[in-house]
């Protein structure tokens, strides 16, 4: 049956338009070759493709300010040339080359010829400081160190004395005639690379074809909260067991388009917007920079986005912002077609079609809401995956009814790094979903050290609920172990083979659900056991608030440090009278200062005694990488910030005799 104006496909729901409605997915897609070295990865896709004009990449051109795409004999072409000068400045297998570059076509050249060597990738991130580039290039032992922009061509120089065994700079950026003579440009690299690569090629494929799956691939720096990084030792058998997991449980095609932002760097964006993506035959996209990335959407029109959950929460908040100073009827209006939206996935999810009557209202508020959310998400969004840190719930099951289901993942860069996701066609969104395939979930009593409950990723359908306790696993992703530091190794990876996430959690109907950080549980004085990570969460989707940390460590009472979303902070001001020259006295204004002791009163008249908060205060600055209160990848080094506005923390307890 047919409504007037909506499409009813049997294997793909109801759509007005491609990604404009919920849809039932398409069942998952083989890939399109057998593989079990990255090296075999990439040349038999590149083999798949070879002499067609299918895209790989594709990047925006800063000259012509257009699209360009990369097809796969033009990106195999580039890697070969990599590899080539690699090999002619004696890189051999197991040596390590270190790239400092955001997302760019240049990284995957340097990966993937690197890779065809069976030499081992060093990445590091963009916004890490030179001493911390210092540290790791000296650490993994890189001989050869590729830099991007000017700002990282800065750092090389500033580490080159302090790193004896590197030997060669590939510069991107326009060279100097002041550079050292150890500073190469990349395009005569590649030129002189191309040439050795013709030359030699039965010598380059014999090295490609040598590589063997528990071979090192890459070395990825944890970026740690307290100390040193630790390098994690990822092997070719890692990355492709995850890769062929995904495979196994989402549909991604050689169609599929992916918006690339998150660092590369990071074993997420690494394994699941990087290899997968290649593996799946789809084309990844380079956006031009982490700021213009919602300028990118509509023009790049992705398929599917792998990203991080402050981006969804950032989206969600500001439309919640639109709503608050828009008229009541405007928010009536969207509250019918949340609800609307989520009656429609719930019958998808038990493999039901909407009736009529349902379809009609669906298409009409997906015209007069949802639509303007699909544009500025490119109008062609099948799916996303979150992950990185924890996606609040009421997130999750409003992007769901809007029609952009949100796949969920869990694991770690130990884990290369999935260790379960949520299932497209049955989120339980608040979990992180199933146990990927050939991959075993343990919870492990922190008391006792007994192993609770353990399942498998081949165990579904389990409807396996558990206590709480420390989350650990096994599989073939797991590490080799942490880089020449064994007693970091032993630290976390026990006899029995189990890795040690420091993660809680517990099953919940078969879904994992992640509690906290170990690390990050709080003691009060009192002896409670409290957990912050679930309180923090709670305030994410509070438009007025940007980042939080709850406080309490040996404390009589739990306080939080609040960061201020300043934008609609200004809205609120605006609309109460509040005149400030500077956003200091404006945090200070009694009627501020009474609005979110509100939000907190309302939050803590539910929570438990010991989880209430009792105090806060409003900081003037974000925590961010570049103060050094949050890691590369985005999380808060909490006894950072607790160090840096120790005098606020000391004034919250005061009073405490």
């Amino acid at each position: 049956m047919e409504v007037p104006g909506v499409a009813v496909n049997p294997a793909r729901g109801v759509s007005l338009e491609p990604g404009s409605l919920p849809c039932l997915p398409l069942p998952p897609m083989p890939a399109l070759v057998d593989f079990a070295t990255l090296p075999q990865l990439f040349g038999r896709v590149a083999a798949h493709y070879a002499d067609s004009d299918h895209a790989a990449l594709t990047y925006k051109d800063k000259r012509t300010k257009e699209w360009t795409d990369l097809t796969w004999d033009e990106v195999r072409h580039q890697a070969e040339a990599f590899a080539g000068y690699l090999h002619s400045q004696g890189i051999r297998p197991g040596d390590r080359v270190a790239i400092l570059s955001e997302n760019r076509p240049e990284w995957a050249f340097t990966d993937l010829g690197a890779q065809l060597l069976g030499a081992v990738n060093v990445a590091l991130y963009t916004t890490q400081p030179a001493s911390q580039v210092s540290y790791i290039v000296q650490d993994s032992g890189a001989t050869v160190l590729v830099v991007s922009t000017g700002v990282q061509v800065r750092k090389a120089e500033a580490i080159l004395d302090e790193c004896p065994a590197l030997k060669r700079v590939l510069v991107m950026a326009e060279m100097r005639k002041d550079y050292p003579t150890a500073f190469v440009s990349w395009d005569d690299a590649m030129a002189e690379g191309a040439a050795y690569a013709e030359e030699h090629a039965a010598t380059l494929a014999a090295c490609a074809d040598a590589v063997q799956p528990d071979d090192l691939a890459s070395l990825i720096y944890t970026s740690g909260t307290t100390g040193h990084p630790k390098g994690v030792m990822l092997t070719h058998r890692n990355f492709v067991s995850n890769v062929q997991a995904a495979l196994q449980r989402f549909p991604i095609t050689p169609d599929d388009t992916h918006l690339s932002f998150l660092p590369l760097s990071h074993a997420f964006e690494r394994t699941a917007g990087y290899y997968l993506m290649l593996a799946a035959g789809g084309r990844i996209a380079y956006a031009e920079s982490i700021d213009t990335v919602s300028k990118n959407l509509p023009e790049v029109s992705p398929t599917v986005f792998v990203s991080v959950p402050r981006l969804f929460e950032r989206v969600y908040n500001l439309i919640q912002k639109s709503l608050q100073e828009g008229p009541a009827v405007k928010r009536r209006l969207f509250d019918w077609a949340v609800e609307t939206g989520q009656k429609v996935a719930q019958k998808q999810m038990i493999g039901k079609e909407p009736g009529v009557a349902l379809a009609a209202q669906h298409a009409l508020a997906h015209k007069l809401v949802f639509s303007n959310l699909h544009e500025k998400l490119g109008g062609q969004l099948r799916f996303a995956v979150s992950g990185g840190a924890a996606l609040p719930k009421k997130i999750g099951e409003f992007f769901q009814a809007a029609g952009v289901p949100l796949v969920e993942g869990y694991g770690l860069t130990e884990t290369a790094p999935v260790l379960s996701a949520s299932p497209l066609d049955r989120p339980a969104y608040g979990t992180v979903g199933h146990v990927f395939p050939g991959v075993t979930v343990g919870i492990r009593s922190v008391a006792s050290g007994q192993l609770i409950a353990q399942v498998s990723g081949e165990d579904y359908p389990t409807t396996l609920n558990s206590g709480e306790g420390e989350i650990v696993a096994r599989g073939p992703n797991l590490m080799r172990g942490y880089w020449q530091n064994d007693a970091a190794t032993a630290d976390v990876i026990d006899d029995e083979g189990w890795f040690h996430t420091g993660d809680i959690g517990r099953f919940e109907n078969g879904n994992l659900r992640i509690t906290d950080r170990l690390k990050h549980m709080i003691v009060s004085k009192g002896g409670k056991n409290i957990y912050p990570g679930p309180i923090e969460e709670q305030f994410k989707t509070e438009p007025l608030i940007e980042q939080l940390m709850v406080i309490g460590e040996g404390r009589e009472f739990l306080t939080a440090l609040v960061v201020p979303s300043h934008e609609v902070l200004r809205v609120f001001a605006a609309e109460q009278g509040i005149a400030a020259e500077k956003p200091s006295a404006l945090l200070e204004d009694a009627r501020v200062q009474k609005h979110y002791a509100q939000l907190f009163r309302a939050y803590s008249k539910e929570a438990a005694s010991h989880e209430k908060i009792r105090d806060f205060r409003l900081l003037p600055e974000a925590f961010s990488v570049e103060n050094g209160l949050m890691t590369p990848t985005l999380k808060l080094r909490r006894r950072a910030i607790e160090a840096a506005h120790a005098d606020a923390i000391d004034e919250m307890y005061a009073a405490v005799v």
